[in-house]
């Protein structure tokens, strides 16, 4: 069987592939269930394998990889267009195949086990921190029926809520007391299991050199700098500094016709979560650059005396990005007085 080129459809217990020759005429096309997955691609001869990203995609890609393939990872969106008739497996399995030899085409790197270990902790922290705003909203709406209103902000909240328990006179009806202070020891334990998360990310810092040194930049942390390096490894899915800033979402969006060029608010694609690692990672440097006298303090605040605070905080952030990019590509330590 002389297959070259293989299109993957991945899902939980049931997979199409589709599998054609140098010159395109299909050679193999079938459904499999998972246990017999691998042992169909065993059977094949080295050859170019799509697939589309997804839950379970990076373990299969690097499966397929054991097994002497050539293994691309790609977006949904670059697969849609090549895909005919109604959607079905097959049909999926068909349109990977074809996407996967298109020159147009990007990839997605593929993860490492590792890589996805620190991720994976990323996402249960970003959970766990999402549970805890709707586990305090909630308790600040039960005790707005009794008249009871606490000031804005979690740790004044965390401050006044054991004081409100203890207080008698304030006419809180006992089951409710009962029912507030189990939903403050649940938020105890949440803060707790992200505190250890986050002293996990310090761990993972102290075993990595290339997060080290990209805490080194200002405004990146442990917690930044673990998931930029989980997240895209040593930058090279990227060919400039620029194509990482707009994956990140944090260059303009540009709208061009007619040869005149407008530029407007930034794109807001890609990843969310770094994108939003770095803007509050610099809020926290512009905070602070009142009274400093470097290079970065000084071009930050022309900036926010021109532009505005919250732009100059995304600016600094695609500042960041691009030296972020650099130091991965390039390997060098941080200049201050080259940001």
């Amino acid at each position: 069987m002389s297959v070259s080129t293989l299109g993957v459809d991945l899902a939980k217990t049931s997979f199409s592939i589709h599998g054609v020759d140098a010159r395109g005429k299909v050679q193999l096309r079938k459904n499999l269930n998972r246990s017999k997955l691998l042992d169909c691609i065993a059977n094949l001869p080295p050859c170019l394998i799509g697939l589309e990203a997804c839950s379970g995609a990076h373990y299969w890609a690097r499966e397929f990889q054991k097994q002497g393939h050539q293994v691309r990872v790609m977006a949904p969106k670059y697969v849609i267009p090549y895909r005919t008739g109604a959607k079905n497996d097959v049909n999926d399995a068909d349109a990977i195949c074809e996407a996967v030899s298109r020159p147009r085409t990007r990839f997605v790197p593929i993860k490492s086990a590792e890589q996805q270990a620190v991720l994976a902790a990323h996402r249960i922290r970003k959970g766990w921190v999402k549970e805890r705003t709707a586990l305090i909203n909630q308790i600040r709406g039960l005790m707005a029926e009794f008249g009871i209103v606490v000031a804005q902000g979690r740790w004044s909240f965390q401050r006044e809520l054991p004081r409100i328990l203890e207080d008698a006179e304030n006419e809180l009806p006992t089951i409710a007391r009962a029912l507030l202070h189990e939903c403050y020891e649940h938020l105890q334990v949440l803060n707790q299991r992200i505190d250890d998360l986050e002293r996990c990310f310090d761990i993972v810092a102290a075993h990595n050199e290339t997060v080290q040194r990209l805490m080194t930049i200002p405004g990146v942390g442990a917690q930044t700098a673990t998931a930029i390096v989980a997240s895209v490894g040593k930058g090279q899915q990227f060919d400039k500094a620029r194509d990482f800033a707009a994956w990140l979402g944090l260059v303009p969006r540009q709208y061009t016709t007619g040869g005149k060029s407008r530029l407007g608010r930034i794109t807001k694609r890609g990843d969310t979560y770094l994108r939003t690692l770095l803007v509050h990672g610099n809020r926290a440097v512009l905070a602070r650059v009142a009274n400093k006298q470097d290079h970065l303090s000084e071009w930050s605040k022309g900036l926010i005396e021109r532009r505005g605070y919250k732009r100059a905080t995304v600016a600094l952030a695609a500042k960041n990005a691009r030296i972020i990019w650099a130091m991965l590509r390039s390997g060098k330590e941080y200049e201050a007085f080259a940001a």
